[in-house]
């Protein structure tokens, strides 16, 4: 079996294959990744010595390219994490997520009808449903709930979930969809939630929170959702669409003070700061058809979960030290150093 994964030197990208490479050993897997600011080859070390794993960079919008490695290495699945996912720089510049996250979609769609695939699987967000009332805990997206959503990051998600569906509809290809809430563990990018919270609070410096911080997130292990992306690439039912949460809803103050806490920092740390323009208040995912089809419920707990992941943040500092060196610090410095000051 070959499976191309796209946006693999990033986060989940790169968690997958980490995954899949233990679960799955005769496997051969490609990597394709543009090697953006938040894809680094450092979180495939032990994968690029390997002799059934291929790292190419490269863009999913480049046909030529794409068409390639297809020609090349004629996958049987593709699963598709390469997106541009930071809301914060979906509003600062839109125009990049419309071309990664809705033309780089259609580019490996046509390369999987053209050099035919047995399953093309779409890495998609809970933000396309858009927000839930905090007052309203019984409230879950499921499946079936229509798509509102809020920032131009998750308009280019949902756009690109439209229009793998279409290819579906339209061309049969065989396709699935995965909606995943807000994930957490190794290799995250400092500019998302938990690590950043996690980095400030080692160098004793300001916690920068949005608002008022009662904003509720859904939260999962990156590994708990390597998992559930496995049985539906396998045994999931072409033109469906899955929901992969963590069962875990946090308030982001509430995740901040359990990272303080763990680290014997005080609260006195945290910095409520001007809230993002259209900033969501509350996801939650009904998971019951996971569930039900696949008997997979998470298994990592979030209070196990977060002190794993704020121990590998201790343990690999040059991981991330390396990362708030370079131009990560420019863009930080943009979106709170103002923020901070007020």
């Amino acid at each position: 079996m070959k499976i191309l994964v796209t946006g693999g030197a990033g986060f989940i990208g790169s968690n997958f294959i980490h995954y899949m490479m233990e679960k799955h050993p005769d496997y051969r897997i490609i990597c394709l990744d543009k090697l953006t600011y938040a894809g680094n080859l450092r979180n495939l070390e032990s994968a690029l010595n390997r002799e059934n794993f291929r790292f190419i960079k490269g863009d999913i919008c480049d046909r030529e390219l794409v068409y390639k490695v297809f020609e090349e290495e004629r996958p049987d699945i593709v699963v598709n994490f390469a997106a541009e996912s930071h809301v914060d720089r979906s509003i600062e510049d839109p125009e990049i997520f419309l071309k990664t996250n809705i033309i780089g979609t259609q580019v490996l769609m046509d390369a999987c009808r053209k050099y035919g695939i047995k399953r093309f699987h779409q890495v998609s967000t809970d933000e396309v449903y858009g927000d839930l009332p905090l007052d309203r805990p019984d409230l879950k997206f499921t499946e079936k709930s229509p798509l509102k959503p809020s920032s131009p990051y998750s308009a280019s998600k949902a756009s690109a979930d439209l229009l793998v569906m279409a290819y579906h509809r339209t061309y049969e290809l065989p396709v699935t969809i995965s909606r995943c809430s807000n994930n957490y563990g190794p290799y995250q990018f400092p500019e998302k939630l938990i690590p950043l919270m996690i980095i400030n609070a080692i160098h004793d410096r300001p916690l920068p929170v949005y608002g008022d911080g009662r904003n509720v997130r859904d939260w999962i292990h990156v590994k708990d959702h390597c998992e559930a992306i496995d049985l539906i690439i396998h045994e999931g039912k072409e033109g469906e669409i899955y929901n992969i949460g963590g069962e875990n809803e946090r308030s982001n103050i509430e995740v901040v003070k359990m990272i303080l806490k763990e680290l014997g920092k005080p609260e006195s740390l945290i910095k409520f700061v001007k809230d993002r323009p259209g900033h969501d208040r509350r996801y939650a995912l009904d998971i019951t058809k996971m569930k039900e089809e696949f008997g997979w419920s998470p298994k990592i707990s979030f209070e196990e979960g977060l002190r794993s992941t704020i121990k590998w943040y201790l343990e690999n500092r040059n991981w991330w030290e390396e990362i708030i060196n370079g131009e990560y610090m420019k863009y930080y410095e943009k979106m709170y150093g103002e923020r901070l000051k007020e």
